[in-house]
């Protein structure tokens, strides 16, 4: 039987489900709130004592981190990297500036016009840190938000502790970490939201293990004088990503590989990151532009319920 446990966190719905053969995986769910709470605490821009802000408001300073700052931070610097620079939690002058100054659901969806011009964003090599005391020294004008990688490390996280009672499925406003298989080697059926069309579905996934991440700007965008903005930042302009994109979703190994993946697409647009995607075998997609077109990579399809 397959348990569930619906809550909040980090900005989104969740879900943790949890196929037990007793009713100790009700127990088991319900502690997975308290997990994300922890890492919340620890990540979060929103909360001004966590210990991320801590960080991003001591510039030039040596700072000793947690363990899950410091795994967030290492899961960053290999986004950046396999992303090709793309990917970077370098973003938080951007996406303040763009006007993400709150929590989505505080966010006034209108706000008066006040850009101040923006520059390409500081790779994270100006970032000084020791593996050996786990210190950050982060420079003057960087500072980070990890957004979406720690949202995906933070869906892992929970999949792997919950795997080790049975196969488990965890997902955090769209990025899915999956443990493996159903029983019986039956798949786990995920459903595809159509951006386009609040509440209607684009398609029906079969899954096994792997990672399906989720990248888009149908949903948190707001207008800044007579712009439409959203947070996805492309770090060679430090702009709100100029993309015909709406919506990316890849299916990876790993949930974090799948969210790089998706925000990459994202930002590249729809001819450039379909070719990023064929270059990439461990990957697979889904993008739905803003004019309603459907482009899937290779053997996208075949996950695909018949």
């Amino acid at each position: 039987m397959i348990y569930t446990a619906d809550f909040k966190a980090m900005g989104c719905h969740m879900l943790a489900a949890l196929e037990y053969s007793t009713h100790r995986a009700k127990d088991l769910l319900s502690r997975v709130p308290e997990w994300f709470e922890a890492w919340e605490a620890s990540l979060s821009r929103f909360r001004p004592d966590s210990e991320l802000n801590q960080l991003n408001n001591s510039p030039g300073m040596r700072v000793p981190v947690s363990q899950i700052l410091w795994e967030v931070f290492q899961a960053s610097l290999e986004a950046e990297k396999h992303s090709g620079g793309l990917v970077t939690p370098a973003v938080l002058e951007a996406v303040i500036a763009a006007g993400y100054t709150s929590s989505f659901d505080q966010l006034p969806l209108t706000q008066a016009g006040n850009d101040h011009g923006s520059r390409p964003l500081l790779p994270l090599q100006n970032i000084e840190y020791s593996p050996q005391d786990h210190s950050i020294c982060l420079p003057v004008g960087l500072s980070l938000d990890f957004g979406g990688i720690a949202k995906g490390w933070a869906a892992h996280q929970a999949m792997n502790r919950l795997k080790n009672y049975g196969p488990a499925l965890v997902n955090a406003g769209g990025d899915i970490a999956i443990s493996g298989l159903l029983p019986g080697g039956e798949p786990w059926l995920v459903g595809i939201d159509d951006p386009l069309h609040p509440g209607a579905s684009l398609g029906t996934l079969r899954l096994g293990r792997c990672g399906v991440g989720t990248s888009g700007k149908d949903y948190r965008h707001w207008m800044r004088g007579e712009v439409w903005k959203h947070h996805i930042i492309d770090p060679r302009t430090g702009e709100p990503a100029e993309t015909d994109i709406l919506n990316a979703t890849v299916i990876a190994p790993t949930i974090i590989d799948a969210e790089m993946a998706a925000k990459v697409i994202l930002i590249l647009g729809s001819q450039a990151g379909l070719e990023w995607l064929e270059t990439h075998p461990a990957f697979t997609g889904m993008l739905v532009t803003e004019d309603g077109h459907i482009v899937y990579g290779p053997s996208f399809k075949s996950y695909l319920l018949d």
